[in-house]
């Protein structure tokens, strides 16, 4: 038996979300009695050896060229047959938009009891119970798993990176994938910029801006701290800024450490896409605004007098 953990790359780089879902699934191989290993598909450019130092003890790669895209039919299978050659019982994956489509395909496959979702480590305390965020993210749930293998997708910044000194065994692993059914003609990809899913830190802006002109405040706040930068759904369908960038219930749903909303008054459908982050500061003129109510910091105020005032502040501290 085993903690089987899946290792989401883009273009031969291992996700940031990887090295979380790593860290979970060794801590849940130590409670469990078992060994942690890694799965990685597709061609890599990254040391592998080198996720040991997240707890894991070997890595299992299929570097089928075919598997560079993201076929949740074929990575389906893939993962399917490597979890019988392994002889893993728990499979873990990020709960990015790759887990989100490969783990209940995975689930129905293999006749395993899934969580989406997870925020916490499984409590073994008379089975094994795991938690997770259920009515976007308004309140939690404990879920028993009670089928022979298990799958967990876990939530992006819900457990810290645990790091050691450990390197793991690279193994290649030969499983013929189906063909896919998906041709790829080309790839359109934002650059210059700290993708959305994998920032620590963004800087959001909304109607309250008025006007694409003034979007300068949340860029140059962005630029200071190195962040990426987010709009509300108003902004994105007013086409002040791209779709891509939109954030909440019907766009990108982001967990970054810090989330900084300049003029969003935080209706539930954005929160729903952002409540997760660790730390929310709000700016916003209207005292009585939604969005202060989630808010670790708030600053009631107009954005185009406040938001000078912070910027020059980080600059004289980036400065010293």
């Amino acid at each position: 038996m085993s903690v089987l953990i899946f290792a989401d790359q883009s273009e031969g780089h291992i996700r940031k979300s990887t090295y979380e879902a790593l860290s979970y699934g060794a801590k849940v191989a130590e409670l469990t009695g078992t060994v942690a290993e890694a799965i990685v598909l597709g061609p890599v450019l990254d040391s592998l050896s080198g996720l040991g130092k997240y707890g894991i003890t070997k890595v299992h790669h299929v570097p089928d060229n075919g598997l560079e895209h993201m076929d949740a039919r074929c990575y389906t299978a893939v993962i399917a047959e490597a979890v019988q050659q392994t002889g893993a019982d728990t499979v873990i994956f990020s709960n990015n938009i790759t887990g989100k489509a490969v783990a209940p395909r995975l689930s129905a496959r293999l006749k395993a009891g899934l969580v989406a979702g997870a925020v916490s480590l499984p409590d073994l305390a008379g089975g094994f119970s795991v938690r997770r965020s259920v009515f976007s993210g308004k309140a939690y749930a404990n879920v028993s798993i009670i089928t022979p293998i298990r799958i967990i997708t876990l939530n992006q910044n819900a457990y810290g990176i645990a790091e050691s000194a450990g390197t793991a065994e690279v193994l290649n692993m030969t499983i013929s994938s189906p063909a896919s059914r998906l041709t790829f003609k080309s790839t359109s990809k934002v650059s210059g910029k700290v993708p959305l899913t994998e920032a620590e830190m963004v800087i959001s802006g909304g109607r309250g801006l008025k006007g694409p002109e003034h979007w300068g405040l949340v860029e140059d706040l962005a630029d200071l701290l190195g962040a990426a930068t987010a709009c509300s759904r108003a902004v994105a369908d007013a086409h002040w800024r791209p779709h891509h960038e939109h954030v909440g219930q019907t766009g990108l749903a982001i967990a970054p450490n810090l989330y900084f909303a300049i003029g969003i008054s935080g209706a539930i459908q954005h929160l729903a896409g952002v409540n997760r982050s660790k730390v929310i500061v709000v700016v916003n003129k209207d005292p009585e605004a939604p969005f202060f109510k989630a808010a670790d910091y708030g600053i009631v105020g107009d954005a185009f007098e406040v938001m000078p005032k912070v910027i020059e502040a980080v600059r004289r501290l980036k400065a010293n």
